[in-house]
């Protein structure tokens, strides 16, 4: 309802100054997190002060406290680290440093903190709002400040953000700098792979994580590891023998090499730690395997934040200056967090509690408990792990006797490989008997079909493009021919992977049924597409990776412009008629516009967009980019802006331009993708089974309804399957996109990060929720 909604409009900052420091290790995209809560504080018209090496420059004080300007956090968001400083500081645990950084704070008028670091700042923080009028007590008593002051600063409010490269902290599904370590551990594991398969060698990595273990699952998730070691889920005893037969075992299928990964706290059932050292010792002793160690270490911590820690960094501390503009004296200390898709606001000690359980649970080999205190994603890493990596003996496997295909369908799109590996595997382990497509709906009606085995999705996950091949042809002309070839193979359950095609081609499919017998079986669609252009999912497998090959080239393109004088880049991405790559990417490289078809705009826009750079370049920013989506408009192309901009920006700036073209598509797909691609296609391919045996009537398989052809997608907090049939209504079929799209909801926010005045709808903000609530709310998430 209109009148429910709430505006940016109508919240001031006007009188109020926010401290933002960054505490404790650093992670990457921290900075992306201090320049959205510098210049979302300065658009609401509060002051905000950068405080300089965490809690100890609070302490210090003096010009470690310094107010920050707009121009002040340019160009920081592809900066790795934390460029105001971090320290672990013994001072602010004393009485006394609390008692010094409070007198800063107050001189400086300063009420309202962010802090971003990990549960020991935040624990820090919780407990300085605690003690902060008796603070201000004692330092009326010394006669430091007055008690007019006491008064006026008589609360402390304080909004948290977590940055930790670790994801160790409950209540949110990811911290920031967590998937930046993934990329690193990825590019190590993708680099160490090809030596170990040149020699026959099994490689035991260590990662970072201290007491959690999940970027050791989730690394080991996304390369497809033989073997885990995490803190959280200890081997049973026995684990040595039961971990060599693993490994002889994938030798003698044929495979090359063997990866082993293992998280530093990693222990065994009794609390006996397990070193990597340790395992390649035993490896070397019992199967004399050439083993080597490689300990990744704080390479983890280092380089640039992925497009993912950028986008989720400005999200969260747009969220913060939010919450500190709504707090009461009376609200208690929040962290802002994710939740699926979704920005939420939780207790800070409710998420501390939570995250102290976890030690506890361990500690008592609570083990079971552990996991399920981690939360949702955790647990459901840990599943699909599982499933996926210990394959049974075949006289363990219950059989099915179903046949079950599976195809790509549309452009290829990186995660579309580590998607067919999961569902051959989770298939298998289910009994069935696997079929893969080559071609798409082409190979489909031509016959190229052939039963997949195991061994043969081996190393897929790190591989882009599609190894199975993948065409646009749609199925409709040829029906009778695929009809014929399920026939022929007797194809029980169909698995699609692919882009609008691959949806278009299910609908077409499902409507042939009346026709031809054979098509009534349960189909489900997974969407793999890097224009992420489905209706029925917030997002699709590839997208994360085509972010980040635009978001790597934006940096490299504006990195190109240092020391040359005031430069604007145009830059020209894919995406179709769909604005989402031209939007997040613009949002996650710091674009100053982004021209998409799904907003409209004129050459009066064009016009104040030019004014709007020209005026910001008469200032110390140098470098300027433009994104523009390639169907934005027929007329406004790119060379259009680009000469518009030459033109009208002549001594000022200069202008350059770039179309990204298919290097969007390619590269091996990033961590988020493949382990999206992995889960996704496991549930879609339990849906199957389970679909399977609900429509098995006197002998065979016959799907008719409506909900035996879905959709799986992410809906805001979890994975629904939905009926093809009702996402009709959603769908845009001329333009290809869906009808509604929640990113569109983030333009305001790249808006207001670029210097826009413009109107922000925050009505999604502010609601404060409990981890308990949000667990049981959202047991079917990823």
């Amino acid at each position: 309802m209109p009148d429910t909604k709430k505006f940016i409009e109508n919240l001031s900052g006007a009188g109020k100054c926010i401290g933002v420091l960054t505490s404790g290790g650093d992670a990457q995209g921290m900075n992306a997190a201090v320049r959205a809560v510098v210049r979302m504080g300065i658009y609401v018209g509060a002051k905000v002060y950068f405080i300089h090496e965490g809690y100890q420059g609070m302490v210090d004080g003096g010009d470690n406290i310094k107010e920050a300007s707009w121009e002040s956090v340019s160009s920081m968001l592809q900066v790795g680290g934390t460029v105001i400083g971090s320290a672990r500081c013994k001072d602010f645990r004393t009485h006394e440093g609390r008692l010094r950084a409070a007198l800063n704070l107050v001189q400086r008028g300063i009420t309202n903190l962010c802090v971003i670091g990990g549960d020991g700042s935040l624990t820090g923080a919780n407990l300085f709002r605690e003690e902060w009028s008796g603070l201000l007590d004692e330092l009326v008593q010394s006669g430091e400040i007055s008690e007019e002051a006491s008064q006026i600063y008589s609360a402390l409010h304080i909004v948290g953000m977590v940055g930790s490269i670790d994801n160790d902290f409950c209540g949110t599904d990811m911290t920031i700098g967590t998937d930046s370590a993934l990329h690193r551990i990825i590019e190590v594991v993708d680099a160490i792979m090809t030596t170990a398969q040149s020699h026959q060698r099994t490689f035991v990595l260590e990662v970072m994580g201290r007491h959690c273990g999940y970027l050791a699952l989730v690394s080991a998730l996304a390369c497809g590891a033989d073997w885990v070691l995490i803190p959280e889920m200890p081997p049973k005893d026995g684990w040595e023998e039961q971990m060599c037969y693993k490994l002889s075992e994938s030798r003698m299928r044929g495979s090359r090499l063997n990866i082993i990964i293992v998280a530093e706290g990693a222990t065994d059932r009794h609390g006996n730690p397990i070193s990597s050292n340790a395992v390649k010792e035993l490896v070397v002793r019992c199967l004399g395997f050439d083993t080597r160690v490689t300990v990744l270490g704080h390479v983890q911590r280092g380089g640039t934040p992925s497009a993912f820690d950028r986008i989720l960094a400005s999200r969260m501390g747009v969220e913060a200056v939010l919450a500190l503009l709504e707090a009461s004296p009376g609200t208690p200390a929040c962290v802002v967090s994710l939740c699926g898709n979704q920005a939420v606001r939780v207790p800070l000690m409710e998420c501390v509690q939570m995250t102290q359980e976890v030690q506890k649970a361990m500690d008592e080999k609570r083990f079971e408990e552990a996991v399920r205190l981690r939360g949702r994603s955790f647990e459901n890493n840990l599943n699909t792990y599982k499933l996926l990596s210990h394959r049974k003996i075949d006289s363990e496997l219950p059989h099915s006797s179903f046949n079950v295909a599976v195809l790509n369908v549309g452009a290829p799109a990186a995660g579309m490989n580590a998607a067919v590996r999961s569902a051959v595997r989770v298939g298998i382990t289910e009994g069935h008997t696997m079929f893969a497509v080559s071609d798409g709906f082409e190979g489909f009606y031509k016959g190229q079909i052939k039963e997949i085995k195991w061994g043969d999705v081996g190393g897929w996950t790190g591989q882009g493009g599609s190894l199975l091949g993948t065409k646009r042809t749609l199925p409709a002309k040829h029906i009778d021919k695929i009809a014929e070839q399920m026939r022929i193979h007797n194809i029980n359950a169909l698995l699609v992977i692919g882009g609008f095609e691959a949806y278009l081609g299910l609908m077409e499919l499902q409507a042939a049924r009346s026709k031809h017998a054979e098509l009534c079986v349960p189909m489900v669609m997974v969407p793999a597409t890097v224009s992420n252009n489905i209706p029925g999912s917030d997002l699709s497998i590839g997208a994360d990776t085509a972010l980040n090959a635009i978001t790597d080239t934006c940096d490299r393109i504006k990195q190109s412009a240092s020391g040359t004088k005031r430069r604007v880049f145009i830059i020209e991405t894919m995406g179709g008629y769909c604005g989402y790559l031209a939007t997040v990417g613009g949002l996650a490289a710091g674009a100053d516009a982004a021209y998409i078809y799904e907003e409209p705009f004129d050459i009066r826009e064009l016009q104040s967009n030019v004014e709007h750079l020209t005026e910001k370049m008469k200032t110390s920013i140098q470098r300027g980019l433009v994104l523009r989506n390639e169907n934005c408009s027929e007329n406004y192309t790119t060379d259009f802006i680009y000469q518009l901009y030459n033109e009208e920006g002549k001594g000022v700036f200069d202008c350059r331009k770039n179309v990204l073209g298919h290097m969007q598509q390619g590269g091996a797909p990033s961590p988020f993708d493949r382990n999206f691609g992995t889960k996704i296609a496991a549930k879609a391919m339990q849906w199957i089974s389970k679909k399977l045996k609900e429509f098995y009537r006197e002998g065979r398989v016959f799907a008719n309804t409506e909900d035996s052809a879905c959709l799986l997608g992410m809906r805001r907090r979890a994975l629904v399957f939905q009926p093809v049939v009702q996402l009709k209504d959603e769908t845009d079929f001329v333009h290809r996109i869906p009808k509604e799209q929640w990113w569109l909801r983030l333009r305001p926010l790249m808006k207001i990060l670029a210097k826009y005045k413009t109107s922000y709808d925050v009505s999604d903000s502010g609601q404060l929720e409990h981890i308990v609530r949000l667990r049981a709310k959202d047991v079917s998430a990823i």
